[in-house]
């Protein structure tokens, strides 16, 4: 089930399956880049992900709805959903340190690669399980920056990584 959402970084599709957010998908719209996504194409797989019914008033769906407007209106830091990111054991480990890393704080991709013990080629690693988030904002990739600090690669788009990153700093004072 899913349901949609406009957002300041774009129209988002949430996605749910037993009682946990499966993803949360940016459809087009953002920039003059974008191919606007058709209201047929929206109620098909996207990314191999079945979507199946709309559900607007699912439980769990209003939550993250509610809970996005509220951090999107710079009144949340945190989220309180379930998540159920299907991934590689490796690309849980990641997402779930994402997690950690709190609202407004960025960490790069090699200091993620360290909290997990990993050395050597490991921020690349981890750049590439960041990559395959299929939760963004929930489980903040966009937190994740190069070493110098640059804003490297971003699923949604570097323009609505620096949004979210504004977003966060400017709440923040």
């Amino acid at each position: 089930m899913w349901t949609l959402m406009d957002s300041p970084v774009g129209e988002l599709r949430i996605v749910a399956r037993n009682g946990a957010i499966t993803a949360i998908d940016f459809l087009g719209g953002f920039s003059e880049h974008d191919v606007e996504q058709s209201s047929t194409a929206v109620a098909t797989a996207r990314a191999g992900r079945p979507t199946g019914e709309r559900a607007d008033a699912e439980p769990v769906l209003r939550a993250a709805v509610e809970q996005l407007t509220a951090y999107f209106a710079g009144d949340r830091t945190e989220f309180d959903l379930p998540v159920a990111p299907e991934g590689t054991p490796f690309q849980q480990r990641v997402w779930n340190e994402l997690q950690t890393i709190g609202y407004g704080q960025s960490a790069s991709y090699g200091e993620i690669a360290g909290r997990l013990g990993m050395t050597g080629h490991g921020a690349r690693a981890v750049g590439l399980a960041n990559g395959r988030n299929p939760i963004p904002i929930v489980i903040p990739c966009h937190r994740v920056v190069g070493a110098d600090g640059s804003l490297t690669g971003y699923a949604g788009g570097i323009e609505r990584k620096q949004l979210l990153l504004d977003l966060e700093a400017d709440s923040l004072f």
